[in-house]
């Protein structure tokens, strides 16, 4: 087996509205078409060759049953915890402009001991969001 790139990640959401603005207006993710056999509510999203694909949940309540939580500080400060990552240019630059848009970190920035830094937020459906930078 030959496994050639990570292609996109799901998510199931509350509300495809309200994530769809983070992930478009924060991270500047660009929104681009489902297949039209799709009959649920979503939307796609894509940053360089990163995709996220947000899926509404069907029945109240269905995120907050699937959705990992409940972590302590510790862990969100070593990253310990279920998460995917972004490689940014600079992080004390991405830092400041996530503080700056009043989303808390969560964790970091910490070195991770084998030449990258990072640093963790929390999106509106409490998923863990990596943003990491190898240092020189």
């Amino acid at each position: 087996m030959e496994i050639r790139r990570l292609d996109h990640v799901a998510l199931l959401v509350k509300d495809v509205e309200r994530s769809r603005r983070f992930y478009v207006q924060l991270l500047a993710m660009e929104e681009h078409p489902r297949p039209s056999n799709f009959d649920f509510p979503g939307a796609w999203l894509r940053k360089g060759s990163a995709e996220i694909h947000l899926i509404g949940e069907d029945e109240p309540g269905r995120v907050a049953q699937v959705q990992p939580g409940g972590y302590s500080p510790d862990e969100l400060s070593i990253g310990h915890v279920t998460h995917f990552a972004f490689e940014v240019a600079d992080l004390e630059e991405t830092r400041q402009y996530l503080q700056a848009r009043d989303i808390p970190i969560v964790g970091g920035p910490r070195p991770r001991g084998d030449g990258v830094m990072q640093m963790y937020i929390r999106d509106p459906d409490g998923y863990i969001i990596e943003f990491f930078v190898w240092q020189k």
